[in-house]
């Protein structure tokens, strides 16, 4: 029924979201996500400028 996470069951996932609430807190954890929602931005752009460069160089 759900969908595994690198091969996490829901029950791990539960027990180390959990863990991340205590050791970072309420407050951070949007902040955090933010974060990790910018990265993963900037290597998507990242990985199509590489690719746009890869396919100029071939052309």
């Amino acid at each position: 029924m759900f969908a595994y996470v690198a091969g996490l069951k829901p029950t791990e996932l539960l027990i180390i979201l959990a863990i991340v609430l205590v050791v970072f807190g309420g407050a951070k954890i949007p902040q955090l996500a933010r974060n990790l929602g910018q990265a993963q931005k900037e290597f998507k752009k990242g990985i199509d400028e590489g690719a746009e460069e890869a396919e100029s160089e071939i052309a």
